[in-house]
């Protein structure tokens, strides 16, 4: 079940392959991720010294749970993943150039779930191009809709 989508990194960027990853959350975090308090919309990926972080994703407190202790909505959060991924991924990002994207947020047997993407930039008119793409099949489809 889908928390937050990340539609703008699908506008941006070529997802070359996906990772799902945990996250290292505190008590007040996970209580406002279940109430849908989250926005990943402006985070991305940063990989230091052999390990990943998510930077920018905004948590807001709850005003019940968070009364105790000082919040900060946009910390560093650290990414949970294998070592042989870890490797993976600093190869590509810093040999190919690649770039590490945030795409959704997500629970999987309970526990909250962070895919993130291996991506290549879009340039202007790869853009314009997958636009006139999608409009095409939208209009397709209403055609048929119509003929039906």
């Amino acid at each position: 079940m889908s928390i937050a989508d990340n539609k703008k990194a699908f506008h941006d960027y070529f997802i070359e392959e996906r990772f799902e990853a945990g996250l290292a959350l505190e008590g007040w975090e996970v209580k406002a991720i279940r109430a849908a308090r989250v926005q990943i919309k402006e985070a991305y990926v940063v990989l230091r010294r052999g390990e990943v972080f998510v930077i920018g994703m905004h948590v807001s407190a709850l005003p019940t749970a968070s009364t105790h202790i000082k919040t900060d909505p946009t910390r560093t959060r650290k990414l949970l993943l294998h070592a042989a991924e870890i490797n993976k991924l600093v190869g590509k990002v810093e040999r190919a150039g690649f770039t590490l994207v945030p795409l959704d947020l997500h629970y999987k047997k309970g526990r909250i779930k962070l895919e993130i993407g291996l991506a290549k930039g879009k340039k202007q008119h790869d853009k314009r191009e997958d636009e006139k793409k999608k409009d095409w099949e939208r209009e397709k489809q209403r055609l048929m809709r119509v003929r039906a």
